[in-house]
């Protein structure tokens, strides 16, 4: 992902190759002896393939719809299962999530269900750091990145599969013989093990940004320190350790220097802005981000690939004033009809042109949530005045005033709301809220009737493990709820 355009084609090549490689990976119990011998032996054998191995993990998140961006995408289903998108289509999978009534054997898509995916690319990592310590042919500084790296990459992956299903088997190892009749792991000892990943993977990386070779770069494109701080205070958040989550943002609000709350509104989802931890560079020639292909309106929603708008619920949420309304949400009306669609538009450009350079890159972690951590953090804390200082960061970089907010409770909902209005339809941010903030069922038992779906159970705030994974694994279990 991080190749320039004045590499050789021999690398591109080389890299397209190692790509299909492990792209060709299939569900992770189901990877053979025979690829893993590969990978270790030929893949690992030099610096210049290690780092493409790594590499191919980005460009396989990033290179089609995938549960990274698009409208198989965690941002765009959990945004359906929420209250955030209004779904406009008669796809058996866009229904199911949005009435939520999702089935274990689902008659849609079945890479909607987000488990295949990430548990691919969990094998995947695996695979590098196995590989990497097995190798002695390739350079110890580039080592130590790339495992830092892969350590980062499985503990991003199983952070959204503990959070999307609940108790999820801890893969560590590429063993199929493990994986294959592995049981899920207690919520608790997944988090234990993304902090274990994450703290090592801080060691390992630099502040620097660095490319495929460890040469310091401009793109925010591979995971750096800052990146492995960033995750690492998101899940001490989650998990009700304040403190440390305090300590962790805080780290990054305080590099300045490198990181920087954008002001321009055309500027903050540009590639390599200043407030980007980290993103996802696209890799298919003419594409921006799917994200703007799938949420800019250019027709009425339900036509084509378009098919979802922004929901009442959200709309209503935002505050008058707010430039976040003026600037990250579009308007699409026919002509000559009555009535508007509003669309997300965070990332401007839609159109598909080889012409055209690319401008956006698809963001994953930037500053602005680790404003939003900390201020929830602090207000847990009972930091009452530091708390307030962040909440308003964002707020006035929105053009809004001070919060009124003025003790932890309000102060606490506050945040509640300023995250729902700054990080809507961004990697699942609004769905994983309300489940942790224990406001799932109040919201959703109004909103799931308001979409058309049964009444809220909340056996439905996990979503089912897909029924081909139970198959090939009988040790795994079916979260209740679901046939």
């Amino acid at each position: 992902m991080l190749t320039s355009i004045n590499q050789s084609k021999t690398y591109k090549i080389f890299l397209f190759a190692i790509t299909l490689l492990l792209g060709g990976c299939k569900k992770f119990v189901q990877i053979n002896p025979p690829v893993t011998k590969i990978t270790g032996e030929t893949v690992y054998s030099n610096n210049t393939s290690a780092a493409a191995a790594m590499t191919g993990i980005y460009n396989n998140m990033i290179a089609s719809p995938s549960f990274s961006s698009g409208n198989n995408s965690i941002g765009y289903l959990t945004g359906l299962a929420a209250d955030e998108l209004k779904n406009y289509s008669s796809t058996i999978t866009f229904i199911q999530f949005y009435q939520n009534a999702l089935s274990s054997s689902s008659n849609g898509n079945s890479n909607a269900y987000f488990w295949p995916g990430l548990y691919n690319k969990i094998y995947d990592a695996n695979a590098v750091i196995e590989g990497l310590n097995n190798s002695n042919g390739v350079s110890d500084s580039i080592k130590r990145q790339l495992i830092g790296e892969a350590e980062f990459m499985r503990a991003f992956l199983h952070f959204y599969a503990v959070n999307l299903y609940g108790d999820v088997p801890l893969v560590t190892t590429t063993d199929y013989q493990i994986n294959n009749s592995i049981h899920r792991t207690p919520v608790e000892r997944i988090y234990q093990q993304i902090v274990a990943d994450l703290r090592d993977a801080q060691n390992k990386l630099t502040d620097d940004f660095v490319d495929y070779s460890g040469l310091t770069t401009s793109e925010r494109t591979r995971p750096n320190k800052a990146a492995a701080t960033a995750l690492l205070a998101r899940a001490y958040l989650y998990t009700g350790k304040w403190d440390s989550a305090e300590t962790q943002a805080t780290a990054i609000i305080n590099n300045n220097s490198r990181y920087t709350i954008v002001n321009n509104f055309d500027s903050i989802f540009l590639a390599n802005s200043s407030e980007a931890i980290w993103q996802l560079q696209p890799v298919t020639p003419g594409h921006n981000t799917y994200d703007g292909q799938y949420f800019v309106l250019t027709s009425t929603p339900g036509s084509a690939s378009l098919s979802v708008a922004l929901s009442t619920n959200l709309m209503n949420a935002f505050e008058t004033g707010d430039k976040r309304l003026s600037n990250w949400v579009g308007t699409y009306k026919k002509s000559g009809a009555n009535q508007s669609y509003y669309f997300p538009y965070k990332y401007k450009i839609y159109k598909v042109s080889t012409s055209q350079p690319v401008t956006e890159y698809t963001m994953v972690l930037r500053l602005a949530e680790q404003y939003l951590i900390r201020a929830e953090a602090r207000a847990q804390q009972g930091n009452i005045q530091g708390s307030q200082d962040d909440l308003n960061t964002i707020r006035a970089r929105a053009g809004l005033p001070n919060t009124l907010a003025n003790d932890q409770s309000t102060l606490l909902t506050a945040i509640s709301h300023e995250r729902q209005v700054e990080l809507f339809t961004e990697w699942g941010h609004r769905w994983l809220d309300l489940k942790r903030t224990g406001a799932v069922n109040s919201v959703m038992s109004v909103v799931t009737p308001q979409k058309g779906g049964s009444s809220w159970s909340s056996n439905w705030a996990l979503l089912p493990i897909p029924l081909s994974e139970l198959t090939i694994n009988p040790n795994l279990v079916q979260n209740p709820g679901y046939n």
